[in-house]
């Protein structure tokens, strides 16, 4: 991979062209990045060639077919681990579905309990926050890091720090926000287990554009879901663990796969070691074989070259965002988060708002750009803690309303409840974004002006 880049090295127009004409023929400006990314032409055609030529049976079977299965899943590992700069001998790769069940696997199997607790950013999806869960029925405390006003973490070290003396436990938190693109400072990561915690990273929304060492950044889990990077396969994803870390959960169940025995007559049974414990039942090894040709796609692009083009548009979008107001003089747009690009990615969450200040609501945005062709995603986007700290909801108020809500809450009935809106637009650009997204992405903004 290339150490030093820039946007302009690279002919991301050509790319476009050549990867995703589909965009262009079908006049979509694609902003929605933070949700998937897009697959390229190239990605499609290695699977189909792999696929058309090669016969892959079901990996836990000796034949010729279950072998090559397995041959293309210990090649993805070895790929995964080398795209996040680690290797086997400290490393292991257990797939998954997805990021959520990668989380899962670590929430339901680590030791939680009145000695070992969890602590979690405020800023987290929501399948972070659901380990909370885990942890309660364990008996252990759940703590929150809060966020400021940009909503970056808010003095995380030192609170860490008092935390430490009731014990260790899971410090789990993103790389980079979902919600607001802000990237929180990777030099936690080695302070938490310093104070003897161990630490989950989600590192879906930041992998995409930015490069992630696993050896500078020593996360004891990394969890992430491939369709985040490049867009295809969508059901695979991976937890991505320090072995002497990954020896230390406690499965509460087996399936197939997962276990060297399991007896019936005599109730017993004894796990796997390593990721074969962790993957429970026949892993998507057809999804698995087109990895490679996504992370081709990145490694000809470059990461560097990729988070400077990203970088650029980004501050691009920001400031022509800025720039727009209502004819009275009035801003029309209320960000959330940082208003550079210093330590954020390229997601931008914002309300439109009146003359006066108000809202708009997110889902008048959201039909406007829909009739104009542009992608983007209102709403809280599975990530609460930001949302409620962007907003400045009061827990009170909050707790009541959602209680009030019955078994049929919605953002609308809350927004109703609290009278006033609830839910953000969120633009976020990747591989394939160009200036005319932009352009196209803040039209339909200035289109709100009074």
């Amino acid at each position: 991979m290339l150490s030093l880049a820039r946007a302009a090295d690279f002919d991301f127009a050509a790319l476009r062209a050549r990867e995703f004409p589909r965009l262009d023929a079908h006049g979509h400006a694609y902003l929605d990045y933070a949700a998937t990314a897009l697959y390229g032409v190239s990605q499609l055609r290695a699977h189909h060639a792999l696929l058309a030529d090669g016969v892959f049976g079901n990996p836990h079977s000796e034949s010729a077919p279950s072998r090559a299965s397995t041959a293309v899943i210990d090649q993805a590992r070895r790929d995964v681990l080398a795209w996040f700069d680690v290797d086997e001998a400290t490393h292991d790769v257990c797939f998954t579905a997805n990021a959520s069940a990668a989380i899962k696997l670590v929430g339901e199997s680590y030791p939680f309990g009145p000695r070992a607790a969890l602590v979690l950013a405020a800023d987290n999806h929501n399948s972070v926050n659901g380990v909370r869960e885990l942890a309660r029925r364990l008996g252990a405390a759940v703590h929150v890091l809060p966020l400021d006003a940009e909503l970056r973490l808010d003095d995380p070290a030192p609170r860490l720090a008092g935390l430490a003396a009731h014990g260790g436990g899971l410090v789990a938190l993103p790389a980079q926000s979902n919600f607001s693109g802000v990237r929180h400072p990777r030099a936690l990561v080695t302070q938490a287990r310093a104070l003897g915690f161990d630490v989950l990273l989600d590192v879906a929304a930041l992998a995409p554009t930015q490069a992630v060492s696993l050896r500078a950044c020593p996360a004891d889990f990394a969890v992430l879901s491939f369709h985040k990077l490049f867009g295809y396969p969508t059901s695979v994803g991976a937890l991505i663990a320090r072995r002497d870390s990954l020896a230390r959960l406690r499965r509460p169940w087996f399936a197939g796969g997962t276990v060297a025995f399991a007896s019936v007559g005599a109730d017993l049974h004894r796990l796997h070691r390593g990721h074969e414990g962790f993957e429970d039942g026949t892993a998507d090894f057809l999804g698995i074989a087109g990895l490679a040709s996504g992370f081709a796609l990145l490694d000809e692009v470059g990461l560097p070259r990729l988070a400077a083009h990203v970088a650029d548009l980004t501050d691009h979008l920001l400031d022509e965002l800025a720039a727009l107001h209502h004819h009275d003089g009035a801003p029309l747009v209320r960000f959330y988060g940082p208003r550079g690009t210093l330590d954020r990615g390229g997601t931008v969450a914002f309300n439109l708002c009146d003359p006066r200040g108000a809202s708009i609501p997110y889902t008048a945005v959201e039909a406007r750009a829909r009739a104009a062709g542009v992608a983007l995603r209102g709403g809280c986007f599975c990530n609460p803690g930001a949302a409620e700290a962007a907003f400045g909801l009061d827990p009170v108020a909050l707790a009541a309303c959602l209680v009030a809500s019955g078994p049929d809450v919605s953002l609308r009935a809350l927004a109703t409840c609290l009278g006033r809106p609830v839910g953000a637009v969120r633009l976020s650009l990747g591989l394939a974004s160009n200036a005319d997204d932009v352009t196209r992405a803040v039209a339909v903004a200035a289109s709100f002006a009074a």
